[in-house]
């Protein structure tokens, strides 16, 4: 009789969430594809979409709200090829309620139906999706913050130039410095190999890169994480809006210079995989559960449905599904609170703790652990035992797990 997965092996739901609407992406994409340059073009796309590494990266990552933008972008897309504007504009309205930056994305859209299409109807979307997002991240998000102001507003803020024009004359190269910028935006236009650029549909992702390379936070400039799932909707869109251009066309040579692109494009695509995270399909250790992934497991196993849990970064998507969670610790506070007062540390009020000390493998802060310096976490697991009345249950290969006296608990 087939026995069901402990509660930590099962995949969290909100990953298989992720994964269905990165997937479901695909669809409109090839059947655009399907009308304008027929079946097995339309197989390129779809593989092309499937295996590019801005998907893969965000795929590899935890869960990012960003994965419900992909296939309203996808759908917009699709109408905006077709000159359905008003389905387009129908399909990425909602970017705005998924996250703030994406209402400059819809102003791009905005733009390209005023240049395209009805221009009214552009010009009212591209006010709407500016107003959202300045109405998210100046009155919406700064409230919901117990900190105040808009969390993210630091990573623009920083200027190492003498006044305004020069930022403004700047900007360009501080675009492309460092080198690592450059090979982003190479990299995000190298599934179509380099072809979407020749398309009017290339504008949609200039919001999504802009803040990137003008952030001052390294991670944003590089090719992991969620941030590039976004733009290869609109990468694969601008690469079937160029080859139905030269379909349509009557020179006698457009249908080979459409199967050589096609060619190319899947040259580059499997030439990339090794580089990115699909690869890891195919590496013996995706698939070998290491001592420390079988300690994990044990631990969380004993925290009972329906606790309430701090728990370290990596351990959080394995429990929320079936308990309140909060980050450890406890409850947030400005990490540079640590450098000028180690005493005034939070108190826990969760009925368990878990902690990791471990930080996990090529993880790209510089201090190997977030949000807080590994020093100050461990400060604050010693402060709950030493205290705040909590005891340790389990500790193994440098796992923690802590429950509160029943007596201290509040």
């Amino acid at each position: 009789m087939h026995q069901p997965l402990p509660r930590a092996h099962r995949p969290p739901l909100p990953v298989l969430a992720q994964s269905a609407l990165l997937a479901l992406a695909v669809v409109p994409l090839a059947r655009w594809a399907l009308r304008e340059l027929g079946r097995r073009p339309a197989h390129v796309i779809a593989v092309g979409y499937g295996l590019s590494w801005g998907i893969a990266s965000a795929a590899a990552f935890d869960f990012h709200e960003v994965a419900l933008a992909v296939p309203l972008l996808s759908f917009a897309l699709e109408a905006l090829g077709r000159r359905r504007f008003g389905p387009a504009v129908a399909w990425s309205a909602p970017l705005v309620l998924v996250k703030e930056d994406l209402g400059l994305t819809l102003a791009a859209l905005g733009c390209y139906v005023a240049w395209k299409g009805p221009r009214r109807l552009g010009v009212v979307t591209a006010a709407a999706g500016l107003l959202a997002s300045a109405v998210e991240i100046k009155l919406l998000l700064p409230a919901f913050n117990p900190a105040g102001g808009y969390a993210h507003g630091g990573n623009l803020a920083e200027d190492t130039h003498s006044s305004l024009l020069t930022t403004i004359a700047l900007a360009p190269l501080d675009a492309l410095r460092p080198d690592i910028k450059a090979m982003t935006l190479i990299l995000v236009f190298a599934p179509s190999a380099l072809l979407a650029l020749r398309s009017p549909l290339a504008i949609l992702a200039v919001p999504t890169l802009a803040w990137r390379m003008l952030s001052q936070v390294g991670f944003h400039w590089g090719t992991s994480f969620h941030y590039s799932a976004v733009l290869m909707p609109i990468v694969l869109a601008g690469l079937i809006d160029t080859l139905r251009h030269w379909r349509g066309t009557d020179h006698p040579l457009a249908a080979r210079h459409v199967r050589a692109s096609l060619v190319t494009v899947l040259a580059v695509t499997l030439v990339m995989l090794p580089s990115f995270p699909l690869a890891q399909v195919a590496q013996r250790a995706t698939w070998h559960t290491t001592p420390h992934i079988k300690a994990a497991r044990s631990l969380l196993d004993r925290i009972p449905d329906g606790a309430t849990v701090a728990a370290s970064n990596r351990f959080v998507p394995q429990l929320t599904s079936r308990c309140e969670v909060v980050l450890f610790p406890a409850f947030p506070v400005d990490a540079r609170l640590y450098e000028y007062d180690k005493t005034r540390l939070p108190r826990p009020t969760a009925e368990w703790i878990i902690h990791d000390r471990r930080a996990p493998e090529a993880w790209p802060y510089p201090s190997g652990h977030w949000p807080y310096p590994p020093e100050q976490q461990q400060a604050e697991l010693a402060a709950a035992q030493e205290k705040y009345g909590y005891v340790r249950v389990a500790q193994r290969d440098g796992i923690t797990l802590l429950r509160l006296r029943h007596e201290d608990r509040p």
